[in-house]
């Protein structure tokens, strides 16, 4: 069972590390969040997919943007590499 309440609080951790102008790499955040766990070096992999889950999640509710190709996208409609980061006031 994930700890989404965990795994989405080490989501905007990395985000609010990187700044707000910059964008992450949903591995960042996967490795970031294996390391908390105490997991080996690549038990990332396995935390990927639930952070697209969460992270469309947190994109609903505004905490979070999606990136494809440097713009924002709709987080219920996107394919392919994306990155994230934090809502910016501009």
């Amino acid at each position: 069972m994930t700890n989404k309440p965990l795994l989405d609080a080490t989501i905007l951790q990395v985000c609010a590390q990187a700044g707000a102008a910059k964008s992450i790499c949903p591995t960042d955040a996967a490795k970031a969040h294996a390391t908390r766990l105490g997991e080996d070096d690549l038990a990332w992999r396995h935390w990927l997919t639930e952070v697209r889950r969460r992270s469309v999640i947190l994109a609903g509710e505004g905490r979070l943007v999606i990136y494809r190709k440097g713009k924002p996208v709709d987080p219920t409609d996107f394919r392919g590499v994306y990155r994230l980061g934090l809502p910016r006031a501009d």
